[in-house]
């Protein structure tokens, strides 16, 4: 039950702080859509996805206008389609993305999850047609998103894997390069990836996960911002203890929608990810927040330690509002999407090292990070690999979602617009690891791993 002084709470948190939700996803179930014939595959896909996601956009909209809380984006995220098109003979992966856009475009979202594969231990045929076709599928669509599970806790790192998704990001940013190499920012590889993730573009329907599932993305930033800017001068427990308090208020808002949507829907509720996730927007910053805790920019020392005491505050208030937390649930840090972060990047607080190590201790990892267009891919894998390590010896999801943006160097900007925003290009570090990267194979799991 939520109450009169909680409503009105949340009217002042979504009129004076920025408070939305950021999107509704559904995940839908596609192996059944299994056919060894590609085109057959692709109409399937097509009309499952247009009659199962039909009314997201039009209910999105309908709750955002009855409860006055902003539903930022609808999308849909489809079980990964190197499982799903396993039995396809000679599967068009090209054909098969554009049969992914064609219904995201139908049902009136903004971007599709599920273009993926999951590689942490090995690749099948499917999954190298699949990692083969991605820079191709990116450059060709508008809404379709890709990621990869590149390792895990349990299976180790697939060195493999990781070389020739840096050697497709290098081949995205060259297909897109007259848009600032845009096509990399639907791409991104994890550690540890979840099943339930909302978040674009990492979601994907997980072959855990039953037939549809409504799960709501929750952010925040501006309102954290406010409470604690109450608790200013305070000792460590009480801006601890502000946070958890303020994180459990928005949860209980992305609850009421989430259940109202599945409700409409007919669709079972799945999580609510409660993830800081800010936007270029002036005072949806998640360096603000660390500005407000006491750092004179993200960056400085002391920036890991605000970090991990936001994360975990986060996902404290949360799981004590709703008993499904899930997704990637704490705070993102992408570069390009938080104004307070460009800045911080543009005054030399913030370097590539310092994000790596920040992302210790936050909801995902590197993210939406231009680097110069002319890294070297053995760069990029050795950028991917210190992340995937990261993950997997610390029990936790990681990712890298890098721009090596075409024609640029440090000092430029890449434009990319929208929520994605812009992103001036951060330097990496010139020391080579070409010989390190190339040794290929599988770096197996950490001992702490072998648990039954």
């Amino acid at each position: 039950m939520i109450t009169i002084s909680e409503a009105s709470e949340t009217i002042r948190m979504i009129s004076e702080a920025n408070l939305d939700v950021r999107t509704i996803t559904m995940g839908i179930n596609l192996l059944d859509c299994a056919d060894s014939d590609c085109a057959a595959f692709c109409r399937k896909i097509y009309d499952k996805i247009a009659r199962r996601a039909e009314r997201l956009s039009r209910v999105g909209e309908d709750i955002s206008k009855e409860y006055g809380v902003p539903v930022i984006n609808k999308r849909v995220s489809v079980t990964p389609i190197a499982i799903a098109a396993a039995g396809c003979r000679n599967c068009d992966y090209v054909e098969v993305a554009r049969a992914l856009d064609g219904a995201a475009e139908a049902v009136g979202v903004n971007f599709i999850g599920g273009f993926s594969a999951l590689l942490q231990k090995g690749i099948t045929p499917e999954d190298r047609a699949l990692l083969h076709s991605i820079p191709s599928a990116l450059a060709a669509t508008e809404r379709v998103c890709s990621s990869l599970n590149l390792g895990s806790t349990r299976s180790g790192i697939n060195v493999d894997a990781v070389n020739i998704s840096a050697r497709a990001i290098k081949d995205i940013a060259s297909m897109t390069s007259d848009r600032d190499s845009i096509g990399c920012a639907k791409f991104v590889v994890f550690c540890n990836a979840v099943e339930d993730n909302p978040f674009m573009a990492g979601a994907f329907h997980g072959v855990g996960e039953g037939e549809s599932a409504i799960n709501v993305g929750v952010s925040g930033p501006g309102v954290v911002k406010r409470a604690i800017e109450a608790a200013r001068g305070a000792d460590f427990e009480t801006l601890c203890e502000t946070v958890k308090r303020t994180a459990f208020k928005i949860t209980r808002v992305g609850q009421l929608v989430a259940q109202e949507a599945s409700r409409r829907l007919g669709v079972p509720f799945g999580v609510i990810d409660l993830s800081l996730a800010p936007t270029p927007a002036i005072g949806d910053s998640i360096a603000e927040i660390l500005r407000e805790m006491g750092l004179e920019q993200p960056g400085a020392p002391g920036s890991t330690a605000a970090i991990a005491i936001l994360n975990d505050n986060v996902k404290k208030g949360g799981v004590m509002a709703s008993s499904y937390v899930g997704g990637l649930s704490g705070a993102f840090i992408p570069v390009s999407e938080d104004r307070g972060m460009i800045e911080a990047v543009r005054a030399g607080a913030l370097t590539m090292e310092k994000l790596e190590a920040m992302t210790c201790v936050c909801s995902v990892g590197i993210d939406m990070a231009a680097i110069p267009g002319d890294t070297p891919a053995d760069t990029i894998s050795g950028i991917i690999l210190d992340e995937m390590a990261i993950g997997m010896v610390n029990g936790k999801t990681t990712a890298v979602r890098v721009i090596p943006v075409a024609g640029k160097t440090v000092g430029d900007t890449a434009r990319f617009g929208g929520l994605l925003g812009e992103a001036p290009v951060m330097a990496v570090n010139g020391f080579g690891c070409s010989a390190f990267v190339g040794r290929g194979g599988r770096i197996p799991a950490p001992i702490h791993s072998f648990r039954n």
